[in-house]
């Protein structure tokens, strides 16, 4: 699911059985595979600088304080720039009788490197 270092801290989990919440922490250059969420997500940065994409777009900017949200279903990436660190709270929701999520193939290093 991860390309480099990444950490995680399940702040919401089965307690709740319809949301989810995780602090995500990306070392510099760490990011996620392509993946979509099919209710859709919300990624909060609290910390750094990050980068994210939707498929099809360009590679976008997240920094400190920045909220970023994929829609249903779209096939996305998000991680840290090469040189900095970035965490962030991803929030999502479970769908009930399916799937919330659906992982892909890894982001290439010229996908990666697409940023500005």
């Amino acid at each position: 699911m991860f390309t480099g270092d990444v950490y995680f801290d399940v702040i919401i989990g089965e307690q709740f059985p319809h949301a989810r919440v995780n602090i995500v922490h990306f070392t510099p250059g760490a990011r996620t595979a392509w993946h979509m969420h099919t209710v859709g997500q919300a990624l909060h940065v609290i910390e750094g600088t990050g980068l994210v994409q939707a498929r099809g777009g360009e590679v976008k900017m997240m920094r400190t304080g920045d909220t970023v949200f994929t829609s249903a279903g779209e096939w996305h990436w998000h991680g840290a720039t090469s040189e900095n660190f970035m965490t962030h709270l991803a929030i999502w929701e479970v769908p009930e009788g399916g799937p919330d999520s659906e992982w892909g193939d890894h982001v290439s290093d010229e996908e990666y490197n697409r940023h500005p």
